[in-house]
């Protein structure tokens, strides 16, 4: 029977063993998330094909990024993120190796090694005033051994040399008083040329030696008529400008020291001028692109600077700069986008419009908008002829490359500008559709769980790791497009910068819709639309099986608060878009009511610039719902500029010239004016509208019980010393202090207030329950802190009869409302933490059973998972034994980094923004999505995963385990009595 018992307690260490890991092995990657690395909307584009392994195209991109594609895949090779503050002015490729980047307004020029991305070098070229950057790479100039390349920028002509980044001579022309508009060297020559325009109505050249950068001459001339916007240069010695009153155009050419111009009204070019029209950047020999109302017209320069007419296109045309052809020629690309085709045309750039080299016609999505830019590069095909990649960058931001009319590839890097998100519930799965999936035969059935079980002895090879990861992604079923029981399947809703919405599927991150709203797109209403945030519209629980969800989008026509603004309300499930107002009253604020009507429909409250708030669904129901509760409806507005703090309640319905019931006037029922002399607002933080308290009470080691105060009304607002708004290192500790306020948005009541004294922002909280965790930097310590505050209810504390509680005298039992004087007290604890933040979230579940864990996106681009316990204001350095049984873990002054609470693992979400979590089914586990430059998803279980088994749990092997214990044991037994007889026969 010994025997027995061994064997049996070796199989179940075993089987333990298997299923109570909780790291993440080889094999479980990409199962419970997913990693997608984009680079935003290309602006900048070089093409490098000359040698015949990778060819690729260097970009830079509206989100600061710097990346090598490959030119057969879209691919990326390599990529840099360089920083919100540090926006790429220009890209270049030199000496065919490096490619060199221009930013922070002519500040910063780096070399990064093109077949890896490493940089070689960095150089800081500072100045006096600010400018308009420029950068001048020729092909062939040497100084002594050095390949140089001229920057403008901050009011400074530099030379740099190619090879190591060293400055050798700049020339300072800011205080010339002229606005530097090009950087010209003609081929072969000593000097080069900057021009460009003194005030606004004179043109000036400088004549540089290229050696030492000492003056040679300076031309200028005035021209009466004046200039208006920037020079656009049509070839190395004419440029063409619009005059001061937009009706002309002037053509000034500069050679050999002379400056002369020439004016031509646009009534002499244009029939039926429409009165307005801009020059369109563009880079064509001889010919420049005036952009009116409805046409795109080119026009070339011809003798004495005189203009002619040689085309007119409609309004919806892209061109693209000139492209040098191995005969010496210059070849162009007109593209044209409608009717869900693209019309590609190249052309000679001087064999005016008579015959095309490539004329093709592409269907394209309708979903992708309009064309805004387009890049064009040559290759030599089979027969030694000219073919063309062209590179064009959509409405949405996406990029697309067509060669030999088709679409090579596309790339979605709109999702790399995400302003907001939400989550959606997947279609109810129909009768009739299994959800699980039946092994296909025994034999695979067998080599399946064979494969499990040396996964889990680790003793699997790199290819039996390859299956078991396919096996499992086959049969996880996390892709199907229906809900799951534990509610791990969703959809996310991204509202994009480029106005589009795309639904993600969380099991895969695959785009399940995209809709490029109409609303959001520029028109003769809306002339500068944006986005600005997603709301749920409708969800519908009570009628799932035969109703869809659906979002509501709110954007404006322009960047001010005063601007009008525009709805949009799109299913969910399908991408429809089912109704849109606008441009209707301005949109300064949008509250989320809790309320809603009988088909499930939320009510929300806009506020206008004029203080106004209207209701929407504009319904006779939605009003009526909305009255009876216009007593109860509170909120908050902080106006950081002016340092005050206001709280408003709904008054009465507006007074205007045609009536409208759905519109209220507000009234302000408190202010709090911070001194602006000490304090200015830097962050606020409240409690998610959702979030699900589980309990109030919470019981200490002591018996103790303290009572949550999880008012909703509750608003944590940090402000700092004017002089410390600065960067860190601005300001000395004793000009700098922090001060936090917990404040009642009801009554405007402040419940807690401390002072850090020597620490700065930035500030970085969240709110959750009675808590609130926030990061800011100590100047004294040199050290970030994360500090926690916990607010409890006195009041409810002090009665503590069970009689009256059985009575229903008891306190906890009367009601509660926001104008009582709160008895409150809080604990609060600060730690000193290793890492500046960018953004801060907490977990959610569904219950609100499960413990807490702050995720902190981190300067290095990762998501922290920080558990709650780490910032508990009432840890000791000695904590008695009962205390340990609470889980309070002893006081250390710094909080602990563990590698393994890195949520990302080794991977980056470059540039990031924000983190959603989003509560399951299943009360142990959450969704977490973080969005920058690069998205990431995955599933956390705060507290494991106490309630559930994983998806992959092999219930075969678990009975074949069982199986084989009884099986065992009963063997044992027989070798056990067989012995024992043995010995009494002896």
């Amino acid at each position: 029977m010994t025997m027995a018992i061994r064997v049996f307690l070796l199989l179940f260490l075993v089987l333990s063993s298997s299923y109570t890991a909780f790291s993440l092995f080889e094999d479980q990657v990409g199962l419970m998330d997913w990693h997608q690395q984009y680079i935003g909307k290309v602006k900048h584009a070089v093409f490098h094909t000359q040698k015949a392994a990778r060819k690729r195209v260097v970009v830079s991109t509206e989100e600061n990024v710097v990346s090598s594609l490959d030119l057969r895949h879209g691919e990326i090779f390599w990529r840099h993120v360089l920083g919100p503050n540090d926006v790429i002015d220009q890209i270049d490729v030199a000496l065919g190796k490096y490619v060199i980047t221009l930013s922070s307004g002519g500040s910063i020029l780096r070399a990064w090694n093109l077949p890896d991305g490493q940089m070689v070098w960095e150089s800081t070229l500072l100045g006096s005033k600010a400018s308009k950057p420029l950068l001048l790479i020729p092909p062939n100039l040497k100084i002594d051994k050095d390949n140089v390349m001229f920057v403008y920028g901050n009011g400074f002509v530099h030379a740099v040399s190619s090879i190591d980044g060293e400055v050798l001579w700049k020339k300072e022309l800011a205080s010339e008083g002229i606005d530097v508009q090009q950087l010209i060297y003609p081929d072969g020559s000593d000097t080069i040329y900057a021009v460009g325009l003194l005030g606004t109505s004179q043109f000036g050249a400088y004549l540089l030696d290229v050696r030492n950068g000492e003056l040679l001459k300076y031309n200028s001339m005035v021209v009466p008529s004046g200039f208006s916007g920037d020079l656009s240069f049509v070839t190395d010695d004419t440029a063409v400008a619009m005059d001061s009153t937009g009706t002309s155009l002037v053509t000034v050419q500069f050679q050999d020291g002379l400056i002369s111009f020439h004016q031509t009204h646009l009534s002499q070019l244009i029939q039926d001028f429409p009165g307005a029209a801009v020059i369109s950047p563009s880079k064509i020999p001889g010919t420049f692109i005036l952009r009116t109302e409805n046409s795109v017209i080119f026009i070339e320069v011809i003798n004495k600077g005189e203009l002619k007419v040689v085309r007119e296109l409609g309004h919806a045309t892209a061109v693209s700069d000139g492209l040098s052809l191995p005969e010496g020629q210059q070849a162009f690309a007109l593209v044209q986008h409608r009717d869900g085709k693209i019309f590609l045309t190249v052309k000679l750039g001087n064999d005016v419009w008579t015959s095309n080299l490539v004329e093709e016609t592409i269907h394209l999505d309708n979903q992708r908008g309009t064309v805004h830019k387009v890049f064009i590069n040559t290759y030599v095909r089979m027969d030694r002829s000219n073919g063309f990649r062209v590179l064009i960058v959509m409405e949405d931001h996406s990029l697309v490359l067509l060669q030999q009319g088709e679409i090579v590839w596309s790339r979605e890097d709109g999702l790399a500008s995400i302003v907001d998100v939400k989550a959606a519930e997947l279609p109810v799965e129909k009768d009739g559709v299994s959800v699980a999936k039946v092994e296909s035969n025994l034999f695979e059935w067998l080599k399946g769980h064979l494969l499990k079980l040396k996964g889990t002895l680790m003793i699997a090879t790199a290819d039996d790791v390859a299956a078991i990861q396919k096996m499992r992604l086959q049969s996880s079923g996390k892709s199907k497009m229906t809900r799951d029981r534990n509610g791990f399947r969703k959809l996310l809703i991204v509202l994009t910068r480029a106005g589009k919405l795309f639904a993600l599927h969380t099991g895969d991150g695959r785009v399940v819709w995209s809709l490029l709203l109409n609303s959001l797109r520029k028109s003769e209403t809306c002339q500068n639309p944006r986005g600005i945030s997603l709301h749920q519209w409708q969800d519908p629980h009570h009628h799932a099986l035969d109703q869809n969800p659906s979002v509501l989008i709110v954007g404006r026509c322009g960047h001010s608060l005063d601007s009008a603004g525009v709805l949009s309300i799109v299913d969910a499930y399908t991408g429809e878009e089912r109704n849109h107002m606008g441009p209707i009253h301005s949109i300064a604020h949008i509250i989320p009511l809790s309320l809603t009507d009988s088909v499930e429909q939320r009510l929300h409250l806009l506020l206008d610039a004029n203080r106004r708030a209207h209701l929407y669904p504009r319904t006779a129901e939605a009003l009526g719902i909305f009255q009876r509760e216009l007593g109860n409806i509170y909120w908050y507005s902080a106006e950081p500029d002016n340092g005050i703090l206001r709280g408003h309640g709904v008054q009465k319905n507006c007074v205007l010239e045609v009536e409208d019931n759905f519109c209220f006037d507000t009234r302000d029922l408190w202010s709090i004016v911070f001194p602006s002399e000490s304090e200015k607002i830097a962050a606020t933080a409240t409690r998610s509208l959702n979030e699900v308290v589980h309990t109030q009470a919470k019981v200490t080691a002591d018996q103790e019980v303290m009572y949550k105060y999880t008012s909703k009304n509750l608003l944590f607002l940090a402000t700092v010393s004017p002089k410390a708004v600065g960067p860190i290192g601005s300001v000395t500790p004793d000009e700098s202090s922090l001060v936090v306020y917990v404040i009642d948005t009801v009554t405007g009541r402040i419940l807690h207030r401390m002072t850090h004294h020597g620490s700065v922002g930035p500030v970085h909280a969240v709110f959750s329950e009675n808590w609130v965790v926030y990061h800011y930097f100590n100047l004294r310590a040199h050290r970030y802190e994360m500090s926690v505050i916990e607010i409890y209810d006195q009041a409810r504390a002090e009665n503590k009869d069970v009689l009256k509680l059985v009575l229903g005298t008891h306190n906890l039992t009367s009601p509660i409302t926001a104008y009582s004087r709160p008895e409150v007290f809080t604990k609060s604890q600060s730690y000193f933490f290793a890492h500046s933040l960018k953004t801060m979230a907490v977990t959610s579940t569904a219950k609100g059973i499960t413990s807490k864990q702050v995720l902190l996106g981190t300067i290095g681009d990762q998501v922290l998972a920080l558990d709650k316990r780490f910032v508990d204001p009432r840890r000791t350095v000695n904590p008695t034994q009962a205390e340990k049984e609470e889980g309070i873990i002893p006081l250390t002054d710094s909080l602990p980094i563990i590698p393994q609470s890195y949520v990302t693992h080794a991977l980056k979400v470059e540039g990031i923004r924000g983190i959603v979590t989003v509560p399951t089914k299943l009360e142990s586990t959450t969704l977490v999505f973080a969005y920058g430059v690069d998205l990431f998803f995955t599933r956390l279980a705060p507290s494991r995963t106490y309630d559930s088994l994983t998806e992959d749990f092999s219930y075969a092997l678990l009975l074949i385990t069982i199986v084989a214990l009884v099986v065992a044991i009963f063997v044992t037994w027989v070798w056990s009595e067989k012995k024992e007889l043995q010995e009494k026969w002896r």
